[in-house]
């Protein structure tokens, strides 16, 4: 791979696909998003004609982030919510049709690898990452690499925070998703008598203004996730904690308006930098620093450049 080589990072959502071109300093050099194409043969043959229309005779790789339970190492889709691809192998099927190293990672893993490459956990290289939107997903970087555990850690939505709570999709009960996430919002709003479509900056403006409902529900929102937070502070005593998804910087905000707790465990937090376009920068980062055998900027990439020996990966054979 030539140092002028460039990837595509692919950020695969529950309601849209995003796809760009990126070079080795995090710099999108194109891009393209549509609604996510869902079934066990459209969807990755629907990859497969994203990347024949972006791809630039630079590409070297490819890097995807989807949203679920993935085994990196074997590049297999374990879970992916309602796309319908558990068990695929996605980045054996994309590799031998496009010709290009595939890797696959979480979709917040990938973002967290962007956040720490360029972001706002640049050059940390020990941080937890919490994604809340819809439900609440989580990544962890440790010396500078995605931990995986034994294929799958990382799942951080389903962290316990009030045991025998509401029952979770995952089964148990009292997760933290059930709690401080998008959705968890909608139904604090509900519960509390303010109209259903008021927003988290409706919350804010009424709580600055003393109303105590709408500083209740930002309360009740805020303290589980504050919990989990704390929980990893003491489990992986981490640079930073970094909130992304699009409730991170509301929560971020929430959290700073809770009453100081008394702990062992102090941490720093705050939002992450990138945005939607996380997911995609840290898809074609992590492809360049797995595949780049040389060259991988350190000042864009500190810890992932070390780590490119160590990336399993698909590499077709050639005809």
């Amino acid at each position: 791979m030539t140092e002028s080589a460039t990837a595509l990072g692919i950020d695969v959502g529950g309601t849209n696909l995003r796809i760009a071109e990126i070079d080795s300093a995090g710099r999108i050099l194109s891009r393209h998003a549509e609604r996510v194409t869902n079934g066990r043969e459209a969807f990755p043959n629907r990859l497969a004609e994203l990347v024949a229309s972006y791809r630039s005779p630079n590409v070297g790789a490819i890097g995807i982030g989807i949203p679920g339970r993935v085994n990196a190492a074997a590049g297999l889709v374990l879970s992916a919510g309602y796309l319908d691809i558990g068990g695929l192998p996605l980045a054996a099927w994309l590799g031998a049709t496009t010709g290009l190293p595939v890797v696959v990672e979480n979709d917040c893993s990938m973002a967290l690898i962007a956040e720490c490459a360029i972001g706002a956990a640049r050059s940390a290289e020990n941080v937890v990452m919490f994604t809340i939107g819809t439900g609440i997903g989580g990544a962890i970087v440790q010396g500078g690499r995605p931990l995986h555990g034994h294929a799958t850690a990382g799942q951080l939505g389903h962290i316990t925070v009030r045991p025998g709570g509401e029952r979770c999709n995952c089964g148990r009960q009292g997760c933290v998703e059930t709690t401080s996430s998008g959705t968890s919002l909608g139904r604090l709003i509900r519960e509390a008598g303010l109209a259903t479509e008021t927003t988290v900056e409706t919350l804010f403006a009424r709580s600055e203004a003393g109303d105590g409902v709408a500083s209740s529900v930002l309360r009740a929102w805020a303290e589980p996730m504050r919990d989990a937070a704390t929980s990893m502070a003491a489990a992986f005593d981490p640079d930073l904690i970094v909130f992304g998804g699009g409730l991170g910087n509301a929560m971020v905000r929430a959290l700073g308006q809770l009453p100081p707790e008394t702990s062992w465990y102090s941490y720093d937090f705050r939002a992450a930098a990138l945005g939607d376009d996380a997911g995609v920068i840290g898809g074609g980062l992590w492809a360049l620093a797995a595949h780049r055998r040389e060259g991988v900027p350190q000042s864009s990439l500190p810890a992932f450049a070390a780590d490119v020996g160590r990336v399993p990966v698909f590499i077709p054979q050639q005809p």
